[in-house]
């Protein structure tokens, strides 16, 4: 390895807005183990599972049916 790099000609990556971010979210035991089951069975780790069912949600713009009585 080099001690130091040039980096002045270097570009950001175009592809940068697209890469993941961070979040916290809180999700019920239930949600969780099913998607845990599925990703076993398919060999996808479960949060990629749950990105790839949410991203496939907000790309057919899937909206909730639900009442509060």
């Amino acid at each position: 390895m080099r001690k130091e790099y040039d980096f002045t000609q270097s570009q950001k990556n175009p592809y940068a807005s697209r890469l993941k971010r961070q979040i916290t979210i809180r999700l019920d035991e239930d949600s969780i183990t099913y998607f845990k089951e599925i990703s076993e069975e398919v060999g996808i780790p479960y949060q990629s599972l749950i990105n790839l069912y949410l991203r496939d949600c907000a790309a057919q713009h899937r909206k909730l049916d639900l009442k509060w009585e």
